[in-house]
Formats: structure tokens, C-alpha cells, sequence
């Protein structure tokens, strides 16, 4: 009969590392990488300093220089180390720890070896699963959202009037976007995705688990609590004490709560891949039909989740957006990109999709069309604006 220790190390299934290890170890060492070669095979014997140690070197790459200039098989090495760390961790019962290494080797690594991470972290949670299953019957027990301290947002009526001491004049009055329920494919293609007229659409969520799901402390924190995601620091990209940090999912939670009672800068998970990282979350949602129209693929699925009053500066995206409010709300403002030129966008290429100025505070000497041009949105109605 075989030993706890060693039934939790078979919950670590590496098919892709054991087959393509040696022409990658191979390629690691072409490009200079004979250190790691060598740590990565005694972490493959067994070693777990070894394995360490190669991950920090692997770390080392990553951070050599802008993310665009790292060699990729320096990403697919840190993936490769970061399976052979959370090996270790998962045999010494080390569950969170595994976790962070499998994460970590997902976020930042390479895509040779991602079926080997998703594989593994089913692994680990389920191994996890077995070791405490008797704390998770009793969280269960509990029920989920019941109490209004384990809320994410209290159920508490919208007051406008606190919302227009914030927002501009006629934000929530202006009729230029308009409202549809039960808005058919058909409709929405012809009436507004080939227009390029915006849309709120008011109920094709109702369905969707993460309507509540996502609104209950307890729910995230169960189902992703110690899964380690980047998030953003500050008050948005455009300002210099922005940052981006890893941290754990019940960590950001924490911060997101404390954000209103504290000074700290708020914290934000955004535009990133969490329902490819975390499954569950993924089947908490459903992909509109919306998102098919004009026969276009889907480009990405991103998620956005942050405390009150976070910003996102005026901006352009690439592709076309729908936007799924799941909790809370969101003010959005939208300009005719036939005013790009008044919005003063970026010149250098990492933020020329942004605009320099700050419309809560227009700097009047320095974007001079912009006022005049805002004069006459705000006279003639062109302003527009979405509450969600």
C-alpha cells in the first residue's frame, strides 16, 4: 500500500514536460542557459533546491529586459521549473504553495507546457479537496450570501443623487444610447454593430450563476481564494506610483473591501485572461450570441474587478467590446472616434490608444481644443454617456 505522500505526488501529471524536456533543455542551452540545464535535471532527479534555483534563474530571464525582447524559450524554461517547484510542494503536503507555482508558471511562462500547468492544478485541488474535506462540508453548511458582511456589494438602493454629485451634468439623463430587452442577433446587427452605435442590452445576463455567485465572499474565496492573479496598484496606467503586483485571490479581496475605509491606492484586477486561468469562473458566465455577430471570432475574454471609484483613463481598443456588468456598476463615457484628434492621444506607441488628458480635471493650457470642443459637446448634447 502506498504512502499519503506518494498518492499526493501522483496528483502531478506531466505527459508534454516528460516528453519535449530534452529539446528543450536542448534549446535553453543554445541560448547560454547551461546553469539551468543542470539544475533542471537534478530537479528532475529529485532535487528540490535544484528545482528552486533553476526557477530563480529562469525568473532572472524574465526580467532581463522589456517583456517583448525575453527569448520565449526562456518563458517555456520558467514554466518547466515552476512544474518541477510544485512538485515538491504537493509532496510535502504543501498545497498553496503548489498552487503559486503553477500560477506563476501560467501567468509568466510559455505556452509549450500550459496543458501540463491546468493539468496539475486539477491535481493539486483535488488533492486539496480530499485533505480538507471535512472543512469544506462545514463552509458549505454555512450557505453562501446570506449574511450582509460576506456580500461583496450590500443590496442597497441606487441613490442618484449621491452618484450626480460625482458624475457629470446630464449623465444619467441623456438619451443617446439607448436601452433594449430581449434585443434579437438580427437587430443588433443591423440596427447597431454596422452603425457602430452603442447598445445597452438590459437582460441577457439573468441566467448567468455569477449574477450571485460573484457577489458572495465566501463563493470567491472558496472557489479561488488561493490562486495568485496580477492586479494593478494605483490610481490607473497613466500615473508614475502605478504598479502591478502578484498577489492571492483572498488577498485582493481583502484589499478590494478595505479600500473605501483606508488611504491606500486601489487595487485592480484588470484586462486579464482569469476564466482560462481559473475554470470554474468560467462556468459561472455564458458567451453572449452578441459576440458572434458579422461572422468575427472571439478575440479575448477578459475580466475587470475592482473596489468603487476605480478608473479607467479614456482609451480606444483594437477590436470591438460588449461589456457585462456581473456586480455593481459602471459609468462609462464614449466619444465619436471622429474626435480623436481633440483627445490628445499618446504619440509614443505603448499609450497611443490613450488619451493625455483627464477629464475630471482639464488642463485648459495644455489641451486647448479639447475645452473648446467640451464647451460644445456639453451645449449640444454630444456628450455621450452609459450607466450600466
Amino acid at each position: 500500500m502506498s504512502s499519503p505522500a506518494a498518492n499526493i505526488a501522483t496528483a502531478i501529471s506531466t505527459p508534454t514536460l516528460d516528453s519535449e524536456s530534452p529539446a528543450l533543455l536542448q534549446s535553453i542551452t543554445s541560448h547560454g542557459g547551461y546553469a539551468f540545464t543542470r539544475m533542471a535535471t537534478l530537479a528532475a532527479a529529485g532535487d528540490q533546491r535544484a528545482a528552486e534555483a533553476a526557477c530563480e534563474m529562469a525568473w532572472e530571464q524574465l526580467h532581463s529586459g522589456p517583456w517583448h525582447s525575453v527569448l520565449p524559450v526562456w518563458r517555456d524554461a520558467y514554466s518547466m521549473a515552476c512544474l518541477h517547484v510544485a512538485k515538491f510542494h504537493l509532496s510535502n503536503g504543501e498545497f498553496r504553495d503548489a498552487l503559486r507555482s503553477l500560477d506563476m508558471g501560467i501567468i509568466m511562462g510559455g505556452p509549450l507546457l500550459r496543458k501540463d500547468l491546468d493539468s496539475a492544478i486539477e491535481g493539486v485541488l483535488a488533492a486539496k479537496s480530499r485533505h480538507y474535506h471535512n472543512e469544506v462540508a462545514d463552509n458549505d453548511k454555512e450557505g453562501h450570501g446570506e449574511a450582509g458582511s460576506r456580500l461583496l456589494v450590500s443590496p442597497q438602493e441606487f441613490d442618484k443623487s449621491e452618484v450626480l454629485r460625482i458624475l457629470p451634468i446630464r449623465s444619467l439623463s441623456s438619451k443617446i444610447v439607448g436601452k433594449r430587452s430581449a434585443l434579437s442577433l438580427e437587430a443588433f446587427l443591423c440596427e447597431y454593430f454596422l452603425s457602430g452605435s452603442p447598445v445597452i442590452i438590459t437582460d441577457c445576463m439573468a441566467h448567468w450563476p455569477a449574477r450571485t455567485r460573484w457577489n458572495d465572499m465566501d463563493y470567491l474565496r472558496r472557489i479561488a481564494g488561493d490562486r495568485t492573479v496580477p492586479v494593478e496598484v494605483g490610481k490607473n496606467y497613466l500615473c508614475s506610483e502605478w504598479k502591478q503586483e502578484l498577489v492571492t485571490f483572498s488577498e485582493f479581496l481583502e484589499r478590494v473591501q478595505s479600500t473605501g475605509c483606508s488611504s491606500k491606492a486601489p487595487t485592480y484586477l484588470a484586462q486579464h485572461q482569469l476564466f482560462d486561468q481559473i475554470n470554474d469562473l468560467r462556468k459561472d458566465i455564458s458567451i453572449p450570441d452578441y459576440c458572434c455577430a458579422g461572422g468575427g471570432e472571439l478575440r479575448s475574454l477578459n475580466a475587470w474587478f475592482g473596489p468603487a471609484g476605480t478608473v479607467t483613463p479614456l482609451h480606444h481598443d483594437p477590436h470591438h467590446n460588449i461589456l457585462a456588468q456581473v456586480v455593481g456598476k459602471k459609468y462609462v463615457r464614449l466619444y465619436s472616434a471622429k474626435y480623436s484628434e481633440e483627445l490628445y492621444p499618446y504619440s509614443e506607441t505603448m499609450l497611443n490608444n490613450s488619451s493625455q488628458v483627464d477629464l475630471d480635471n482639464i488642463d485648459e493650457v495644455e489641451f486647448p481644443k479639447l475645452l473648446v470642443q467640451y464647451r460644445f459637446w456639453k451645449f449640444n448634447g454630444v456628450l455621450e454617456y452609459v450607466n450600466i
